[in-house]
């Protein structure tokens, strides 16, 4: 599967696991697990070869993972359809306030038009929706040019960036 890391096309080659698999059903290589099977299973997990990522949603409480955070290469933040903006206030909180530094990828619904916004509070990959095509998603980081607000990607506002 391709996606979208540091704004080129990659091949991925991270596997997400459900959260009905056993420890002794895990493949090797890098996994994604889900937030409720590292809770239960974290011991087992750290046992294994390959890296560690873990997907979480917007109902999860930061509080659950935020003392291991550095087990985790990538954190997978699902994003719900449109109306749901959690993952934006997650991402922008395990950047900014806990200083996490890995991978932060969107998933689930992550539409054309929100990459760039996704960009700004410190997500780096994104996981496309295959019903949309990648290389147009590509373009979406072309389209904001100017960037009024401080976030992530950008620590003053532009009226601290400009001269009078």
């Amino acid at each position: 599967m391709q996606i979208i890391k540091h704004r080129q096309i990659v091949e991925d080659h991270w596997q997400h696991i459900s959260a009905e698999t056993t420890i002794d059903q895990l493949p090797s290589g890098d996994i994604i697990v889900p937030s409720p099977l590292w809770l239960e299973q974290k011991d087992a997990l750290l046992q294994r070869d390959g890296r560690l990522g873990i997907s979480i949603n917007g109902d999860t409480e930061l509080t659950q993972i935020t003392p291991e955070l550095d087990q985790f290469a990538l954190i997978a933040i699902h994003f719900s359809p449109f109306r749901d903006g959690r993952g934006y206030s997650i991402a922008r909180t395990l950047r900014r306030d806990c200083n996490y530094t890995g991978e932060l990828r969107a998933i689930g619904n992550v539409l054309r038009d929100q990459i760039a916004f996704m960009a700004r509070v410190g997500f780096d990959s994104f996981e496309i929706d295959s019903k949309q095509d990648i290389n147009d998603a590509l373009n979406a980081f072309k389209e904001i040019t100017v960037k009024y607000q401080p976030s992530f990607d950008e620590a003053k506002p532009l009226y601290q960036r400009t001269a009078l």
